[in-house]
Formats: C-alpha cells, structure tokens, sequence
C-alpha cells in the first residue's frame, strides 16, 4: 500500500455533531457504514449537538 498524506484521505461529516474526520485504518472494513466520529458522538446519537 502507498503511503498518503493525510490530507488526502477521505472525509465525512459526523451525524451527531457535524465536524468533518478522516478515515482511519480501523475503519478500512466498514468506512460506508461509519456514522459518527467518536463513541461520544455515537452515545449522543444523531442530531444533538455536542458542547465543545
């Protein structure tokens, strides 16, 4: 595998709080399903919004 800047790597928006991440080698398996950027995010569940 080549190795990529990781301002190349794919984005998303989180459901819950709306800030862009990028993928992560842990989410390479299921990236289409991924929802959420962190547990907090996914505890809180979608749209609420979190304090930063």
């Amino acid at each position: 595998m080549k190795m990529r800047r990781k301002g190349d790597l794919p984005t998303k928006l989180c459901a819950a709080c709306g800030r862009p991440f990028a993928w992560r080698k842990k989410w390479a398996k299921d990236w289409d399903a991924v929802k959420y950027c962190s547990d907090r995010c996914r505890s809180n569940g979608s749209g609420k919004q979190v304090a930063p």
